[in-house]
């Protein structure tokens, strides 16, 4: 089966194509970065429209790129939800066009799924059952993964999610968005030990998030320090060296009670933040305790793509899940109201 993905639900405009017996046959991406980066943040109706300005490019692109045509496609997998609203339409939209042209089915995609999935496009995928971390500017959560479609919520943030927290600590220290990367960077200039930042809710039991509280503690460190010009510079990667060490800390602990309340060795990080170098050792360390494993998607698949929708799409359509022709979209989707796949 030859599947369409489509993923709109922010600021990438992502298609590709998936084979479910070659796997993943080509794919493409069109970043906003550059266009919200003035405004400090998504722009939620510049999103939308940029998204209908780019798939039909994006589509020959891809179809130029694994030598098939449009009516080699089999089905369309599309991001139906969590997302923005304007920008999830357009993606459903285009998909339901395009199948009912076609004539073929369509599936529509729960987002985080598709990261919490996408590990599965790399050589050594993980097996089944796991524990997820999906870490992005829109969530911070534990998922216990027994097979796909089979998710137990083991806790999540109470406020800011991770990748939330990062870009508005960078948004106070006047570096650009997207902040993650931003302070990624900035933190190898950073030094040890200069400023200690709270590690927030590790002192009670449970698997719940609070990254609120941190993001404050940076701010009051920068407002109660920045003096000179030029020792700024120095402060703030000093101040993104404790900040990040902060939430992988957090994250860190977190990650190793839930293997522990599970049972489990394995651990599939996913998701923007997943990309973070710091947050990739610190886990892969604290996993070779109980003789696990880490598993994360490459770089280019962290961040939204359309190869996850495409390949968690897939799956559901080889077993007969598909949607009608009704243009349905979900801002708000717990993944745990997705059935199973038999």
């Amino acid at each position: 089966m030859l599947v369409l993905g489509v993923e709109t639900s922010c600021d990438e405009t992502g298609v590709a194509l998936y084979d479910s017996n070659k796997g993943l046959l080509a794919d493409a991406l069109f970043s906003q970065i550059d266009l919200h980066r003035i405004y400090g943040g998504v722009v939620p109706e510049l999103a939308s429209r940029d998204h209908i300005k780019r798939l039909i490019p994006l589509l020959n692109q891809v179809l130029a790129d694994s030598g098939c045509t449009k009516t080699d496609i089999d089905a369309v997998a599309y991001t139906a939800g969590p997302g923005l609203v304007g920008a999830l339409l357009v993606g459903a939209s285009f998909a339901k066009a395009f199948a009912f042209a076609l004539d073929i089915p369509t599936i529509g995609v729960h987002h985080m799924e598709g990261h919490l999935l996408a590990p599965m496009l790399e050589k050594d995928p993980p097996r089944f059952p796991f524990v997820g971390l999906l870490v992005s500017g829109g969530h911070t959560q534990l998922i216990k993964v027994t097979e796909i479609g089979c998710y137990e919520l083991l806790g999540e943030s109470v406020d800011d999610a991770a990748g939330e927290a990062f870009d508005k600590t960078a948004k106070l220290l006047g570096l650009n968005y997207p902040g993650g990367p931003e302070i990624a960077k900035l933190a190898l200039q950073g030094r040890e030990n200069i400023f200690k930042f709270p590690r927030p809710m590790v002192d009670r039991p449970g698997l719940m998030f609070s990254f609120s509280g941190l993001k404050t503690a940076a701010l009051n460190t920068w407002q109660n320090n920045k003096c000179h010009a030029e020792t700024s510079q120095q402060l703030k990667a000093d101040i993104a060296f404790a900040f990040q060490q902060a939430v992988v800390d957090t994250l860190t602990i977190k990650c190793r009670r839930a293997l522990l309340d599970t049972g489990l060795s394995q651990l599939v990080i996913a998701g923007g933040v997943s990309s973070n170098k710091a947050l990739r050792e610190s886990l892969e360390n604290m996993v070779s305790e109980f003789q696990g494993h880490v598993y994360y998607a490459r770089p280019e698949f962290c961040t939204d793509n359309g190869a996850m929708i495409a390949y968690a799409g897939c799956q559901r359509l080889l077993v007969g899940q598909h949607n009608d022709l009704a243009i349905e979209t979900r801002a708000r989707w717990p993944m745990q109201e997705l059935p199973a796949l038999k």
